[in-house]
């Protein structure tokens, strides 16, 4: 089996790889997201391990590795990101954390494999990265709950596990890994009004800052998800009195707050796209379940970004500002 996931590998990253030297586009971009998906799917039929699980185990490393300074940024066009630590790739024990030959690091346990059939398991070679990562789930199993238990044991972070899962179910459900297009989060057929608030103190509940920005709108105003995504939570918090996050497949945690209610049909666990509507503006919040008339009613939109390791806050309005002209471009383009 492992020879026959060998050579397919190599002639699928020969039919994959290869284009025509080209100035790097949008279209470009997503033509290199079909290409990875395309090989997933592939590897599903060659391993058993779902294209989805790869497509997320991959993307997950993207992310991570994009939001981190101590590790090599994951270009756009490469068609794999997966990165195997080093002590796990040549074995715990292995003398040489810089093993790449295939039969020692099997000897001390590593994960490492010659995924193209060059004679050496390199931990920076893409093909043998991605075998890895196969050989090592189908090591446990293909149904769900085994893949988790797999990326619990590679990870060894419950966010990760969640993270990973919520992506995966992300690209099931809608069949395709080219999921950037974006939403403005309130509607632009009502007046609203917001401007960079991100950082600015705040004193309720103890001193902190702002993590977001403030979009002032009417009650009842309707707030829609701004991407495609994974419901993570649904109900109260203290602060944000009635709100929503969700889980987009780059990592980014959308924290919607201060709602007046919930669409009725919105619950934990489903998949969102842009523009789906999620409930409406209020001013809940401050207080215990069903506080609200502490402040003018506005959506408080955050951004959180998980990098491996903790989650942090970063600055929401320049993604507004672009994805408020995108929505109402395509509005335009709807109506013309």
């Amino acid at each position: 089996m492992r020879r026959v996931i060998t050579v397919w590998l190599m002639l699928i990253f020969t039919a994959t790889v290869w284009q025509p030297p080209a100035t790097a586009t949008e279209s470009e971009e997503a033509n290199t997201v079909t290409q990875r998906e395309q090989l997933f799917r592939h590897m599903e039929a060659l391993s058993g391990i779902p294209w989805y699980f790869l497509a997320a185990v991959d993307q997950y490393e993207r992310n991570v590795r994009n939001a981190r300074n101590d590790l090599p940024d994951a270009d756009a066009e490469d068609l794999i990101a997966i990165r195997i630590p080093t002590e796990k790739w040549s074995g715990p024990l292995n003398p040489d954390p810089t093993d790449t030959n295939p039969v020692s690091i099997r000897l001390f346990n590593g994960m490492g494999q010659d995924g193209n059939g060059d004679g050496r398991a390199d931990a920076d070679d893409a093909e043998d990265a991605l075998v890895a990562v196969v050989r090592y789930l189908q090591g446990y199993g293909s149904d769900w709950t085994s893949l988790r238990i797999g990326v619990w044991h590679l990870y060894q972070h419950p966010v990760a596990v969640d993270v990973i899962s919520h992506i995966a179910k992300i690209y099931a459900t809608l069949n395709t890994m080219d999921l950037d297009e974006h939403h403005f989060p309130v509607s632009l057929h009502h007046n609203y009004t917001y401007r960079s608030t991100w950082g600015a103190k705040r004193g309720w509940g103890g001193r902190r800052i702002h993590e977001g920005t403030d979009i002032f709108a009417g009650h009842g105003v309707p707030v829609y998800s701004t991407s495609y995504g994974f419901v993570e939570v649904k109900g109260w918090n203290k602060f944000g009195g009635w709100r929503v996050g969700i889980r987009d497949v780059h990592n980014n945690y959308h924290y919607y707050a201060h709602l007046g209610r919930f669409h009725e049909d919105l619950h934990t666990g489903m998949i969102v796209k842009p523009g789906d509507l999620l409930g409406y503006v209020g001013n809940s919040g401050y207080g215990p379940p069903g506080t609200a008339g502490k402040f003018p009613p506005h959506l408080h939109y955050g951004m959180y970004k998980f990098n491996g390791h903790t989650q942090w806050s970063f600055d929401p309005y320049p993604y507004l500002r672009k994805w408020e002209r995108e929505t109402r471009k395509r509005a335009q383009e709807q109506h013309s």
